[in-house]
């Protein structure tokens, strides 16, 4: 449980998988809150956390299931107001005196429902519902089988949808609040507004801001560490530059940087990070250019698992290699996000398939017997942006797309080539700036070149060519989970193909990959 003086919001996890979405929209309305699996939540938490107002999620179970999840018994009896959406609002019902009943097929009435559905207004007027139905009718996003069939005692029905009666069902003297739609998803597109009113009919202060957390995150820092040295793994993306500086920022030179160059970045960029740091900011920063080491232990090696496995440990054994040279360093920092945390606190802790091993490297912690310092991980990533802003950070650094920990490796199916990555890097340079030329390089979410393990016939001049092919990737996409394709112009491929073509020696056929997210990956290992 985070330490804060700020009014905070409990968001009990049912395991929605849209369960961040409502801790997001909630933090862009400037209110703290934090997410917590139910079965985390008991009435001692609920005393100690001290909330002022509590949302249930979503979740995937039904609540006629025996052993179904539920929040603490004296959830109810907070006396702060209560919003349940979905299952949320199923389980509130439910707990409250009302009835749930499974989908039915047969039924035209109370039926289940996914997908975008329109809400009609009924009864009175509700301060919930400010600002909604000015046309008649609200868009919203329904997913549930189950639906209530009787109210608990003391509710009414305030909106109703074509097959959900009680789509909006409230409380008011209590201020107890449930609906059976999602109102923190895009395809509710009045849903911000409906939390707003939420949050003020909890009368917060909506305080939290990132100046706010940028003051209390550096006494926090100087609190934890004292007088000790702290140890950052810095690659020059967003979250550990700005770990990096902020904690620069509370405790100066108790703070050393170690950037491993691993010969897997994009061009210029290893210049780019130790200039930014060493020369603009000062930092004490150590270089470690091993691009030699792990190109002789990627050799031969064409699994994506085996690759990143390789990469990963010799990272850390370079890194801890470093890291024992600094005299008297008692932290570790890193640049852990609020996702990290929520992800590492599942709804269910039960394994997950392995698509692939994550990004970035882990288990420096455990090696290295060093203490943590994680003053990222109550943010998500747009806050860490805006966070990097309000440090100072350029632009050019702050607006990145993310990159993974192995790096061009990844981009790179087959062999890895010191001729392969040399070409991958001229052509990655002219794609972006072929975005960055025409204005698109912040309507996107990543970009990237891949080079592929084949070989093409061409025609150059009155001469044949036998080079690689290379496929374009462009995504958008709001956290990474799920993404769509960019929709470039016929004539901006067309314009980039020739450029790749005729800049990059090695490459005579470019590909544009159309693949959304799922069912690919937004990398292509």
């Amino acid at each position: 449980m985070t330490d804060t003086s700020h009014e905070r919001l409990l968001v009990i996890d049912f395991g929605s998988q849209v369960t961040q979405l409502i801790a997001r929209r909630l933090r862009e309305l400037n209110v703290y809150c934090e997410i917590h699996p139910y079965q985390n939540v008991t009435n001692a938490f609920l005393a100690e956390f001290n909330p002022k107002a509590i949302i249930f999620s979503g979740g995937p179970d039904s609540v006629l299931r025996p052993g179904s999840p539920r929040p603490p018994a004296d959830s109810y009896e907070c006396g702060v107001p209560i919003l349940g959406i979905c299952y949320g609002q199923q389980v509130m019902m439910h707990d409250l005196g009302g009835m749930v009943e499974a989908g039915d097929s047969q039924n035209g009435f109370g039926n289940a429902e996914y997908g975008r559905s329109h809400l009609f207004p009924s009864a009175r007027p509700i301060q919930l519902l400010n600002g909604w139905f000015s046309d008649g009718s609200e868009q919203v996003w329904m997913s549930h089988g189950d639906h209530v069939s009787r109210l608990a005692p003391d509710f009414d029905v305030f909106g109703t949808s074509a097959n959900a009666p009680f789509a909006v069902v409230a409380d008011p003297k209590r201020h107890f609040y449930a609906v059976q739609f999602h109102p923190e998803v895009n395809h509710t597109p009045n849903g911000i507004r409906l939390l707003k009113n939420f949050i003020g009919i909890a009368e917060f202060d909506r305080d939290w801001t990132i100046g706010a957390f940028r003051e209390e995150a550096i006494e926090k820092i100087r609190e934890k560490v004292g007088g000790k040295k702290v140890i950052c793994g810095l690659s020059g993306g967003v979250d550990s530059s700005v770990t990096a500086i902020l904690i620069h920022q509370a405790i100066g030179d108790q703070l050393t940087c170690v950037f491993v160059d691993h010969g897997l970045l994009r061009m210029n960029e290893a210049t780019d990070v130790v200039s930014m740091f060493r020369n603009h900011y000062n930092i004490p920063l150590l270089h470690v250019e091993e691009s030699e080491l792990f190109l002789n232990a990627l050799e031969g090696i064409q699994d994506p698992e085996r690759k990143r496995k390789t990469i990963g440990k010799l990272f850390i054994d370079v890194f801890q290699k470093t890291a024992d040279a600094i005299p008297d360093a008692e932290f570790l920092a890193q640049g852990t996000l609020y996702p990290d945390v929520i992800e590492s606190v599942s709804f269910t802790g039960s394994p997950t398939a392995t698509i692939k091993s994550h990004h970035n490297v882990g288990g420096l912690p455990e090696k290295m017997g060093l203490k943590l310092v994680e003053p990222l991980r109550e943010l998500f990533k747009d806050e860490v942006r805006a966070l990097g802003r309000e440090l100072g950070i350029p632009d050019r650094f702050i607006g990145r797309h993310p990159f993974p920990g192995p790096g061009l490796a990844i981009r790179c199916p087959g062999e890895i080539t010191l001729e392969k990555l040399n070409i991958l890097r001229k052509a990655d340079a002219v794609y972006i700036d072929q975005i960055r030329r025409h204005g698109l390089y912040d309507e996107i979410w990543q970009a990237f070149v891949a080079i592929l393990p084949v070989r093409t016939v061409g025609v150059m001049g009155d001469g044949r060519t036998y080079d690689y092919a290379c496929a374009l990737r462009a995504v958008t996409s709001a956290d990474g989970m799920t993404a769509d394709t960019y929709p470039f112009s016929h004539e901006f491929l067309s314009e980039t193909s020739t450029r790749i073509i005729n800049e990059v020696n090695g490459i005579n056929r470019v590909t544009y990959d159309i693949t959304s997210k799922p069912p690919g990956t937004i990398e292509w290992e």
